[in-house]
């Protein structure tokens, strides 16, 4: 079957296709923006992009087009498909029926990693630790997980692990993504106000987390952080599943911190201490994200003490604080970094290590921050670095600037020749963005190396 994918660009729909020709469907699709790491992933697979949504999807003659959540009313490709009388369907939809409730295969015994923060990084770990423990998971991950070559894979057993986005579906099924996945073991591992430009508040986005707690079997378990008032408060609407808990404070699972970047912790369960882990990562969050993965494996078997040493072994996702490369003592870094905590979270987590000063270069990309919904959050959000530099895209109804907090620039090139001059040996350049940044991260480690020469 010929599978044409419109937005096929984005962390999901291009993990999706990766799954669609691996399970032997001819595959090609579009988008409007095409760039590493999901770009490079399709080439590899022999996929057939094509550039811009000006374009009829009848000429790929295609078996069924598989819609985005990122089109929209009113592009030439959407208006086409909707005038043909080609067959169509969400991602989510297909993944169900197609991999997850297979047609042709036994149901899959789904694992899926929901929250505000963390999904990539706790999916990339548990798909890491079944691994590890030979149960051959397949897996939907919205990032490219440094264990593994792909970021989407069908698998060799019925243990499939997702990142379960509350995004919404598509234009035309406005249920959040996750509804769709069926999960059996079910991570919900915070939950903030975000994606201000589907929800109207915190409220609405509980009451799908709530729809998907209505769908979890009774023989199924839900993981949850203790203090998240926010989750306690959709757990308190029903929740019929066995459920066990987390935290550093309090919870089933408990780690302790033993050193201050949390890159070496102690793990307890109910009281009873499992052993420790040292690894690459920092900051609280991600022990949380460990806690999180090693529960979740425990649910499928996977024995916690062979977990504890597979986690030594994880290697990180891209783009989650992923060295890029370092010029006379000047690292430089790559985060995914899409909110006013997720930048907090980070940039606290990796001050412990700097030796020198923390430099954060932030594009605010995302929906919710181009809205200036959260911006009130961001002059605290980068409290632990040296030196902000605020770049303002396009698209971004609203200025940095009014944050009175570090540099603002609207010109690349002026950003890339303002960070260079103020670098020097033992910084920490932390880039974060949901987006390419324009290459910002190449232009930047070219021109340290062009003033070092």
């Amino acid at each position: 079957m010929h599978l044409h994918f419109l937005g096929i660009c984005g962390t999901f729909m291009g993990s999706l296709a990766i799954l669609a020709r691996e399970a032997g469907h001819q595959v090609s699709g579009s988008d409007r923006q095409v760039y590493p790491p999901m770009s490079d992933q399709l080439a590899a697979a022999g996929i057939q992009l094509h550039q811009g949504f000006d374009y009829d999807p009848q000429d790929f003659q295609p078996d069924l087009v598989i819609v985005g959540n990122v089109m929209r009313r009113g592009l030439p490709c959407v208006e086409a498909l909707l005038n043909s009388s080609l067959p169509y369907t969400s991602g989510p939809q297909w993944l169900h029926d197609e991999v997850l409730r297979g047609r042709q295969t036994q149901p899959r015994w789904v694992l899926a990693v929901a929250g505000t923060h963390g999904k990539t990084s706790t999916a990339s770990m548990l798909a890491w630790l079944l691994e590890a423990a030979g149960l051959q998971p397949g897996f939907l991950i919205g990032g490219v997980p440094g264990n593994f070559p792909v970021s989407a894979r069908l698998g060799g057993s019925p243990f499939f692990v997702i990142e379960a986005d509350e995004y919404d579906t598509a234009f035309f099924d406005k249920r959040s993504k996750f509804v769709h996945y069926a999960p059996r073991t079910l991570v919900m591992n915070n939950l903030e106000f975000d994606h201000a430009d589907i929800f109207a508040d915190l409220a609405a986005i509980q009451t799908q987390f709530h729809h998907l707690l209505r769908i979890l079997p009774k023989q199924g378990k839900v993981i949850y952080p203790t203090d998240d008032s926010a989750l306690q408060e959709v757990l308190s609407r029903g929740c019929w599943s066995e459920q066990e808990s987390l935290g550093l404070q309090g919870g089933d699972w408990q780690a302790e911190k033993l050193t201050e970047d949390a890159s070496h912790f102690a793990v307890y369960l109910q009281g009873e201490k499992l052993g420790e882990v040292r690894w690459n990562l920092t900051g609280d969050h991600n022990i949380y994200n460990a806690l999180a993965a090693l529960a979740a494996a425990r649910h499928v078997g996977v024995r916690p003490e062979a977990a504890l040493t597979s986690l030594a072994d994880f290697k990180g996702v891209k783009r989650r604080m992923e060295k890029l490369g370092e010029v006379c003592g000047i690292q430089v870094f790559d985060d995914f970094a899409h909110h006013p905590t997720a930048i907090a979270t980070t940039l606290q987590g990796v001050r412990p290590r700097c030796q020198g000063r923390l430099l954060a270069v932030i594009e605010p990309r995302s929906n919710t921050m181009q809205l200036g919904t959260l911006r009130a959050g961001l002059v605290e959000s980068v409290r632990a670095a040296d030196q902000v530099f605020w770049f303002q895209g396009q698209e971004m109804s609203w200025s940095p600037a009014e944050l009175n907090s570090g540099e603002n620039f609207t010109d690349l090139e002026a950003l890339c020749e303002a960070v260079v001059k103020e670098a020097r040996p033992g910084d920490y350049l932390v880039l974060m963005s949901n987006g390419s940044f324009g290459g910002l991260h190449q232009k930047i480690l070219a021109r340290l190396a062009e003033e070092n020469s």
